[in-house]
């Protein structure tokens, strides 16, 4: 109920803020020119606003695109503002093994720190549709994808976190939807099968495995003694280009509940929030919400679960690289 009456009235949290906070408020008077990071889906709506104050706070950015077009206007608007902006863009296409290898390769070759990486890129409520290689779109999208991308990032990260003393985060943008899954959380046996497909479902079972993922993640991370920390964040609901495949339920439903939603500077926020706030240094596994930490489902918070998602996601990208 705190957390209802929080969202509705914008009353702050904590930590100071909450959900009328905006991602210029919550990074105000912070010096980040010495980071750099990468953020998938960064040439509209959330994804956007997200580079855009990072480069305002002086961050050196990579903009992940599909759409090399969008990236280049999104990379404009940004300098038009920001005419010191830092920010470059490279070709990212998630829903493809290739594509996500080809953009590490890219990025390496560019021989720059690794501070961030936020794994913002996604699709929502699919019709049932498989990637070239097979996997089920919001699947592979919205998990698959980034969990290769983070593993290939990794090194550079671990590297970048030794040579400064800088602490690395990583941050997997999920969603309150991962509390509505399948009865299983994830159908790992038929992860791929049109029958019984839900599109809502499925969506919900990609946001869980963003929490898995972050979570497990943390745990490796931490047991490794590497100075990386991982976590997941629900940016709130917001109408962005993500809902194209349910413009008009999404329209309807704003009607009745006007006032939960955000606008995008406010969904940008808790992503801004735990990529650069100082109070947020050394705390990893954790799920925040309107710039909070929020305890997200059971399933999410299954640590047997994590582990499976994390050797089930290992042996798929193994069977699709052998192909």
């Amino acid at each position: 109920m705190v957390g209802i009456i929080s969202l509705v009235t914008g009353r702050p949290g904590p930590s100071g803020f909450g959900s009328a906070s905006t991602a210029e408020q919550v990074t105000q008077g912070i010096d980040a020119s010495n980071l750099t990071a990468i953020i998938t889906g960064g040439a509209s709506g959330i994804g956007l606003e997200t580079a855009r104050v990072l480069a305002l706070r002086k961050v050196h950015v990579i903009i992940g695109a599909r759409n090399m077009e969008s990236a280049k206007e999104a990379k404009q608007v940004i300098l038009h503002e920001n005419e010191s902006a830092r920010v470059d863009i490279l070709k990212l296409d998630l829903c493809s093994i290739n594509s996500v290898r080809t953009f590490v390769d890219n990025f390496i070759a560019l021989s720059l720190p690794l501070n961030i990486l936020i794994n913002n890129a996604g699709v929502m409520f699919c019709p049932f549709q498989k990637t070239e290689d097979g996997i089920e779109m919001q699947f592979a999208t919205n998990h698959l994808g980034h969990f290769l991308l983070t593993n290939l990032l990794l090194d550079k990260m671990k590297q970048t976190a030794k040579e400064t003393g800088i602490e690395g985060r990583i941050i997997n943008l999920s969603s309150i939807a991962h509390v509505y899954t399948y009865e299983e959380g994830i159908r790992f046996d038929n992860i791929n099968e049109e029958d019984g497909y839900s599109d809502k479902k499925a969506y919900g079972q990609s946001k869980l495995a963003n929490i898995l993922h972050a979570k497990e993640l943390s745990r490796r991370l931490q047991e490794e003694g590497a100075n990386i920390t991982a976590n997941a964040v629900h940016p709130g609901v917001i109408m962005t280009p993500l809902m194209r495949h349910s413009s008009l339920l999404m329209n309807f439903l704003k009607m009745f509940t006007f006032f939960i939603w955000k606008n995008i500077p406010q969904g940008a926020a808790t992503t801004c929030f735990v990529a650069l706030h100082p109070s947020l240094k050394g705390v990893s596994g954790k799920y925040f919400l309107d710039c909070n930490e929020y305890e997200p489902s059971a399933q999410a918070s299954n640590e047997l679960l994590g582990r499976k998602l994390w050797d089930f996601s290992n042996k798929l990208i193994n069977s699709l690289s052998k192909a």
